[in-house]
């Protein structure tokens, strides 16, 4: 009994933190390009896990991203709606769906591009009548190469339905499929799967007979992907970028 009372106020507490007076919510809503891994998973890891720790401590980031998620089990799962729940005036919330909405081979999550953009806009007008702001994405791109060195499209009608939604609706947009395609052609074949998951057999334990994922990224991946989501917010003057992290002097190089 007093290990659950304990606990609750551990929780209370937590709560009470995080909703302090002054404090932006960023709510991250997307799939496993974007979500939390388990230790288990490691080294894969989701973008918006580094993308955390770029802003100061008057912001808090809840990432409900999940793997395998699309945008309608998000919802029938009840993830979207912790978000809506909890999401306060002048909060922002990320959105980035596409690659499981568009398994066919998955039917308990594919969704068809018309109810994609549907729940897209619903997310939308969610988060504009709790008085926050929605910053819509386009899915990465996965790392396919063709027989002339180029990365494949990977999401077409998809990623087209996420730009349809951005100039319906007004919100904040970044074509991260444009700009991670962008970036990981620059680094060719090889360079771009130092990124993703690719570990030869016995080479961690996680993978014992290895791995070639080329839809994952790695910590080095998924921390250049935020970089590049961080790069289009300042590209954007987004006012998230007032929020950023201060560099320690001491961590500064002296010029001269």
């Amino acid at each position: 009994m007093i290990k659950k009372i304990v606990g609750s106020i551990l929780i209370l507490s937590s709560f009470f933190a995080m909703s302090k007076q002054g404090t932006t919510h960023i709510y991250m809503a997307g799939d496993s390009t974007m979500s939390i891994k388990d230790v288990k998973d490691y080294p894969e890891t989701g973008w918006g896990m580094p993308f955390s720790i770029f802003f100061n401590e008057s912001v808090s980031v809840v990432n409900l991203a999940k793997n395998g998620r699309s945008t309608r089990t998000f919802k029938t799962e009840g993830l979207w709606k912790k978000i809506i729940d909890n999401i306060q005036v002048g909060d922002y919330v990320f959105i980035q769906f596409g690659h499981n909405d568009e398994s066919k081979k998955k039917i308990d999550r594919y969704t068809s591009p018309d109810q994609f953009a549907d729940n897209l806009t619903h997310f939308i007008n969610d988060i504009n009548a709790k008085k926050a702001h929605a910053i819509l994405l386009t899915p990465i791109t996965r790392r396919y190469f063709n027989k002339m060195g180029t990365l494949k499209e990977t999401h077409p009608i998809y990623a087209d339905k996420v730009r349809q939604v951005a100039q319906e609706t007004g919100v904040d947009f970044i074509d991260m499929e444009k700009v991670t395609t962008a970036y990981f052609q620059s680094l060719g074949d090889k360079g771009s799967a130092l990124r993703f998951m690719h570990i030869g057999a016995n080479l961690h334990p996680n993978y014992p007979f290895g791995v070639t994922d080329d839809t994952h990224l790695n910590q080095l991946g998924a921390r250049e992907v935020a970089q590049l989501v961080l790069t289009q917010l300042k590209i954007l003057n987004h006012p998230l970028v007032k929020k950023l992290r201060t560099p320690d002097p001491k961590h500064l190089k002296l010029k001269g």
